[in-house]
């Protein structure tokens, strides 16, 4: 009997899932309520000192009041992803999808310190700024002083980690270094036509 999703496509290496949400920190976060689910999509950074993911979110979004009291959440980061033709490989294969993501259930805890919501705002700024730095929230800035009353800051307890990594690992070493270099030609060109597309 067969086993899905296959081995040779799941990553348990928790530094390798890390590594995705640095590099790509917007996640999809995902609450139940009433059996129907609630979903919200921004940045999550996880904190190295316990592990936790840290978040914020508008007081007026629906989803805001399961962000507290061990609610379960479940949270996806996505990492590059493309289409593989046939003709990418050196050898006869199929037409295939490869992709990374990170698939994340926890829980979640409020954090109600005005202070700690400020401290937050401001080191998750200077992460996503990295490594440039080229602007500094300052902690008397006056607009995110007012914007505090309408954030809410939360934390979230990671308890089961899996990582999708679906690159081609079946395939032959070559092939798999075609479909590597093909995952970051398709990226590179796909957001310039894309965004060409829908903007101008």
């Amino acid at each position: 009997m067969s086993k899905y999703p296959p081995q040779y496509h799941q990553d348990s290496d928790k530094e390798h899932m890390i590594e995705v949400f640095k590099t790509y920190p917007l996640a999809t976060v995902i609450s139940i309520s009433n059996n129907e689910p609630l979903i919200t999509h921004l940045p999550l950074v996880y904190r190295e000192n316990d592990g936790k993911l840290i978040g914020h979110i508008d007081i007026y979004n629906p989803q805001t009041k399961l962000m507290r009291d061990d609610n379960k959440v479940t949270i996806i980061f996505s990492g590059p992803q493309c289409y593989i033709s046939p003709t990418v490989y050196s050898t006869t294969q199929l037409p295939t999808w490869n992709y990374i993501k990170v698939h994340l259930k926890g829980t979640v805890k409020a954090i109600e310190s005005r202070d700690a919501l400020r401290t937050s705002l401001i080191k998750m700024t200077k992460f996503l700024e990295a490594p440039e730095h080229k602007y500094v929230l300052e902690a008397d800035n006056p607009r995110m002083e007012r914007a505090l009353d309408y954030i809410k800051m939360f934390e979230i307890t990671i308890t089961d980690w899996e990582g999708k990594f679906k690159l081609s690992q079946d395939k032959k070493k070559g092939d798999i270094e075609l479909a590597r270099q093909e995952l970051i030609r398709a990226n590179k060109q796909s957001v310039e036509e894309f965004l060409n597309k829908v903007f101008y």
